[in-house]
């Protein structure tokens, strides 16, 4: 996907904004009223905010997307520590919503792709197709079947029983 417009492809239309000409010699009242305004209302304003920025300048904070730290596993709990389940539990919620959103990223590229390739959609985004039913694949073999509530330890019972079929299917 490119990173930039191809302003070549994609030229902006010329505006058609007219220009104004005046044709009286009324001078117009706003040439008066916004220098006045300027003075008595914006330019104290802006020097409060100036003089604050200033200030919070020598503390800058930069905010960037909260890093949890990774947790153990639910299956590297203890039996009875019920904080590991809680932080667990918090882990693999947060995990879902990733994955739920690489799915639909995903899911907006192949569409953006389908969009502008048009009928030639099949060959031009065959990789992105691939990637969609990778993704997607992955997310219901994890996620699939269960439901709005589901949670750690349904998680970890569906993937157990997974494997197990997986090794009666080896044998």
């Amino acid at each position: 996907m490119p990173e930039d417009h191809d302003w070549e492809a994609y030229k902006v239309p010329p505006t058609r904004t007219p220009v104004s000409e005046s044709t009286t010699s009324v001078p117009n009242p706003t040439n008066y009223f916004q220098p006045a305004f300027n003075r008595v209302f914006d330019a104290p304003i802006t020097f409060f905010r100036e003089l604050i920025e200033q200030l919070q300048s020598k503390n800058k904070f930069y905010y960037y997307h909260q890093k949890f730290r990774r947790v153990p596993d639910l299956s590297e709990c203890l039996e009875g520590d019920y904080l590991c389940y809680y932080e667990a539990e918090a882990q693999w919620r947060r995990d879902r919503m990733v994955d739920r959103e690489i799915v639909e990223i995903v899911r907006e590229r192949m569409a953006a792709c389908k969009q502008r390739e048009g009928p030639n959609q099949f060959q031009n985004c065959a990789k992105e197709m691939e990637l969609l039913a990778q993704v997607t694949k992955a997310y219901e073999d994890r996620y699939g079947d269960l439901g709005y509530h589901g949670n750690a330890r349904t998680c970890l019972m569906k993937q157990k029983h997974r494997m197990m079929e997986e090794r009666k299917a080896a044998q």
